[in-house]
């Protein structure tokens, strides 16, 4: 019997019904009524992703709302609290998720696949997923410092002396905590150490606590150990806690018996625990006397240290020599804005720790690979210098390509063939390299993959010629026939014809460019159908969708690809309608999906009104440095009233990137045949009379570097290049200014300024 044939559908029908439960193949059929007919209805692992991570909101609700005595995080203690802007109310939320402060930052060694976090109150997360370490001071007399309870810390990240570490600060009226979080070692040994500095006006408990839970929740902990020494604990039995000096007081304490934090101080001094439920705590104390600050060192081994028979914590290097080598190929940048100038060298960090080998766009729950994400990411990378950890990554990609030729991060992307291809294309133009002869192969499956999936152009309905119905960049809403798809298969058309230019296959280079036209031409009669219904010039997300927030994804014509001119009416009609419809406090408000300001979509919206010398880009650069987080970090979507993050991973590499090639294109940028230098530079930069620079940085003429020194009445601008072939046509557009060319060989002009802008 073929299990094809079998009645699955009546049965399932059958037995819902029986426990009184809703037919689910109708709902699922109501359900794919709100879509356009897909082969993919959603990628298995978004709902893989979505069934784990609402799991962990079942268990959250199970453990959290009947243990608000517990240290909870800082996003549950706002979150369950009614007088917190962040509180959202439980009655029928099955699952109960980081919805409010989705904020964290990562650390790690360049190279190293370990990414401990740290969240905005200084909780620590050594390993991915799991469990993590929190300080407080305990008074004899007075309110007990809790990090995760207080309105206000100060945390940063200092990156001054090559290193990266995360400081957090916290006072109340008696006591002060300071901690400071990196990663130490090598990328064979790395370890998260942490120092605690403390010190109270009365004499009290500096305390170190194993917490069952992260900054997305629960987390088990069935059992903690201390060691004989009392320098070490083992926890779960395969993770150890090094101590640089000896515990004065050890307390544990399992589910039912409550938090650890109810028992400080304790007249017991314990050595072990075990909890069948998996909330065990730990709390490892030491003495505090009055007005004498103590220091301790923790060391969390990333690697497995459970075979080796040494508890004693050894010692470990700092990987300063390891960050200097891995930053040094990147493009300087000089700015007198220091918190500019602060988010790009941490972006710059963000991103190189990300790129182990390929790309991940997040430390948690983003730490896997997606073509989309790794497009724009590299991108950034090979525009601030880094080309050899670019290539690495693009030799990775053949080992995620079918045998038919698609570029498979998950089921269902129609966009991805498009992107791969074309950051193949940016990598040898920037570099000036031909591309590997081990790329050719999949470059021609690649560009062959699209022409096989794109639709005829005969049929009958407005989707003729496109790219099939799919969910697409997942953020613009139910299965449809996305632009954002089409204008990526282009942009992998003609980047195909030119990988294989150089490879000399005029049959192919023909070929591509032939599906490049046709593919050109169906969009432009699906835009023309678009507008007629819409009554108005512009681009919604599908031919199907009226203008709504998912038109951001059309705006993928613009920039990044420069597939219109940087005026073209669809385009500036697109934005328009993005900038009159779709701004909360100043940034682009994703409704699809995000339902958050998203920063590296306002970024996208800048990068076209900048192509287009409109003003307001800089007025969308602002609202998106403003929305950093104290370590100069974005998550993927931003909350409207709490700031912090309430969609995708709390440090999102691909708004890293943007802010990256943000900067970078203020100084220089490329159109058509010309590079145009120093449309970016607003006059309050100039105002301050402070040279500034970019580069050398890649462009697609060469390396450039770009430096502006502002006078009282002129500014001088100055590219030097070195240049793959001649000098190109070179423009200065600073704003309020007049457009001025470059002479040839010259490299240098003054321009008068007139007026602000």
């Amino acid at each position: 019997m073929s299990w094809r044939w079998f009645p699955w559908k009546f049965l399932l029908r059958q037995a819902a019904r029986r426990q009184g439960f809703l037919d689910p193949v109708r709902v699922l059929s109501q359900l794919q009524n709100f879509a356009q007919p897909s082969e993919v209805i959603a990628p298995t692992e978004l709902l893989r992703s979505g069934v784990v991570m609402h799991a962990r909101g079942l268990i959250n609700s199970l453990a959290i709302q009947h243990n608000l005595d517990w240290v909870w995080p800082y996003w549950i203690e706002c979150q369950y609290n009614p007088q917190n802007k962040a509180f959202i109310p439980r009655a029928f939320s099955l699952t109960q998720i980081n919805l409010t402060h989705r904020n964290w930052t990562a650390l790690g060694i360049p190279g190293c696949e370990e990414f401990p976090i740290v969240d905005p109150r200084g909780l620590v997360t050594p390993f991915y997923d799991g469990w993590s370490l929190d300080a407080w001071v305990i008074p004899s007399l007075g309110k007990p410092l809790i990090p995760s309870r207080l309105p206000a810390v100060h945390q940063k990240l200092d990156i001054d002396d090559g290193m990266m570490r995360v400081i957090t600060e916290c006072v109340n009226e008696n006591s002060k905590l300071r901690a400071i979080v990196e990663v130490v070692g090598s990328v064979k040994d790395p370890v998260c150490q942490l120092q605690i500095d403390a010190v109270a006006s009365t004499s009290a408990w500096l305390v170190l606590s194993v917490r069952p839970y992260n900054p997305e929740g629960v987390s088990f902990v069935h059992d903690i150990a201390l060691q004989d020494d009392r320098k070490s604990w083992l926890v779960n039995r395969k993770e150890r806690v090094f101590f640089d000096t000896p515990l004065d007081q050890c307390e544990f304490s399992y589910y039912h018996r409550g938090d650890v934090f109810r028992h400080i101080p304790s007249k017991e001094d314990a050595q072990a625990i075990w909890c069948k439920v998996g909330m065990a705590t730990a709390a490892g104390m030491y003495r505090l006397d009055k007005d004498i600050p103590r220091v301790i060192n923790v060391h969390v081994p990333l690697q497995d240290r459970t075979q080796s028979k040494d508890t004693q914590r050894p010692k470990w290097v700092f990987p300063q020599s390891t960050w200097d080598e891995s930053l040094r190929e990147s493009s300087p940048l000089r700015v007198p804005d220091p918190h500019f100038q602060f988010l790009y060298e941490a972006a710059l960090r963000t991103m190189v720790l990300h790129s182990p080998k390929e790309v991940y766009p997040g430390p948690f729950i983003y730490r896997r690979f997606w073509f989309r994400d790794a497009a724009f990411i590299l991108n950034a990378l090979l525009a601030a210098g880094f080309k050899g950890r670019v290539r690495r990554a693009l030799d990775e990609f053949r080992s995620r390509q079918t045998a038919e030729g698609y570029f498979l991060s998950q089921e269902g992307e129609w966009d991805s063939n498009g992107e791969a291809l074309w950051i193949m294309r940016q990598y040898c133009e920037m570099t000036g390299h031909v591309p590997p002869d081990a790329w050719r192969t999949s470059i021609i499956k690649a560009g062959r993959w699209i022409c096989r999936k794109r639709l005829s152009s005969q049929l009958k309905f407005k989707h003729a010629g496109l790219m099939p119905s799919g969910f697409s960049a997942e953020h613009l809403g139910p299965n449809d026939f996305y632009y954002w798809d089409d204008f990526w298969s282009v942009a992998g058309f003609k980047a195909a014809a030119f990988l294989c230019e150089a490879y000399q296959d005029h049959a192919r280079v023909a070929c591509f460019e032939k599906e490049a036209g046709a593919l050109s031409l169906a969009i432009d009669r699906s835009l023309e159908i678009s507008a007629a219904f819409l009554q108005r010039t512009a681009m919604p997300a599908s031919v199907y969708r009226r203008m709504d927030a998912g038109a951001v994804g059309s705006l993928v014509a613009g920039y990044p690809l420069r597939l219109m001119a940087p005026n073209d009416p669809r385009l500036m009609g697109t934005l328009d309608f993005l900038m009159k419809n779709c701004l909360i406090h100043g940034g682009f408000f994703h409704d699809m999906t995000h339902s958050g300001i998203n920063p590296y979509l306002t970024l996208h919206m800048a990068q076209v009104l900048l192509r287009a010398n409109d003003p307001r880009f800089f007025d969308l650069m602002t609202v998106v440095a403003d929305l950093a987080s104290s370590t100069g970090q974005w998550p993927e979507a931003i909350h409207p009233a709490t700031g912090g993050g309430c969609m995708g991973d709390g440090q999102h590499v691909w708004a890293a990137a943007e802010w990256v090639l943000m900067l970078r294109n203020c100084f220089l940028r490329e159109e058509t045949g010309r590079l145009i230098l120093c449309s970016g530079i607003p006059n309050s930069w100039l105002d301050k009379g402070e040279v500034m620079s970019f580069g050398p940085a890649p462009t697609l003429f060469g390396d450039v570097q770009v430096t502006v020194r502002p006078g009282p009445k002129d500014v001088t601008v100055t590219c030097s290049g070195q240049w793959f072939a001649s000098e190109p046509f070179i423009e200065v557009k600073l704003p309020g200014c007049p457009g001025v060319q470059v002479p040839r060989g010259a490299g240098t002009v003054t321009l008068e300024r007139k007026l602000h802008v």
